[in-house]
């Protein structure tokens, strides 16, 4: 079995999901297996162990990947993630079914097209970032990330500015009147062409509110009424197809035990640390969201690999 050295097969998962799915730092691993199992274990087998759980998960890790490309949703989102002191970015992709990590010195674009393919025909949702634009499939905005910002502009403008206050809570009731028109078209069983009708009609309302601030950039709410004009197909897709999220928030959760990770830890010291940290993520995230039993989960991977 590919990086089992002179340990089990419970060794190996019980050290991987410590850090994988617990996010224990190696030191407080040495001291647990020790106590626990009278283990003396050193960083350097730790780091074999961990290695051979993604070299054993690397035919299952491709499964997970074509997953996320035949998913008919898709939230996507980035955060920084520092690899031998040097800054890159983690990438998250995330489905109601599958958790998908990858590690790429580069924040641009590119990285999302290659990760989904080409062939890639679902929806995507993601934040406003200017990398996303390069995507050539159907793109929901995230309302979440707009309201935050509706919210500050709202708090920055009041109570000296009414007139953008009542701008930025004319558009959050626009929002409000979307997830309404959806849970009514639920209701109502209405069809496609239905659901594309009263997107419509709220992509209407929400330009008449955007277009003549977004003609004065200067304005305290110019930029994002600019942003508004410019994402406008983009803000209404839940509405016609109620199986994707408003907003980003599912990414946003799936990412977080690997923004601990990179407080705890600093991030990864090589390549190879780094791919076998979005390894772990993407298997340990997927058990998790399946309520699978962890340390269970990783046996099985671990014997399923070895040789007969």
């Amino acid at each position: 079995m590919q990086g089992r050295r002179r340990f089990g097969v419970s060794v190996q998962s019980t050290v991987a999901a410590l850090h994988g799915a617990f996010r224990v730092p190696m030191k407080q691993i040495r001291r647990l297996l020790q106590e626990l199992w009278g283990v003396r274990i050193s960083d350097g087998e730790i780091v074999a162990l961990l290695d051979g759980v993604a070299q054993a998960g690397a035919e299952e890790l491709g499964r997970l990947h074509d997953q996320v490309r035949g998913s008919p949703v898709v939230c996507v989102d980035e955060t920084g993630w520092r690899q031998n002191g040097q800054n890159g970015w983690l990438w998250t992709f995330a489905t109601p079914k599958v958790r998908y990590f990858q590690y790429r010195k580069t924040r641009s674009g590119t990285v999302a097209q290659e990760v989904l393919g080409k062939e890639f025909k679902g929806k995507t949702v993601c934040d406003f970032y200017a990398a996303y634009n390069r995507l050539l499939n159907e793109i929901q905005r995230c309302w979440a990330h707009l309201l935050r910002d509706l919210h500050a502009l709202e708090e920055k403008s009041a109570p000296a500015d009414a007139e953008v206050v009542s701008w930025a809570e004319a558009v959050k009731a626009v929002y409000e009147e979307a997830k309404a028109q959806l849970t009514r078209a639920t209701a109502l069983e209405l069809n496609r062409l239905q659901r594309r009708r009263l997107r419509e009609r709220l992509e209407a309302r929400l330009e008449a509110l955007a277009r003549p601030v977004a003609r004065k950039p200067k304005a305290p709410h110019g930029v994002l009424a600019q942003r508004i004009m410019k994402h406008l197909g983009e803000m209404f897709v839940f509405v016609e197809h109620p199986q994707v999220p408003a907003d980003n928030n599912l990414a946003e959760r799936s990412r977080r035990p690997a923004v601990t990770a990179r407080k705890i830890s600093g991030g990864t010291r090589s390549d190879k640390g780094s791919q076998t940290k979005m390894a772990l993520l993407s298997h340990f995230g997927t058990w998790t969201l399946q309520n699978r039993t962890l340390l269970s989960a990783c046996r099985a991977l671990l014997l399923t690999d070895s040789p007969a």
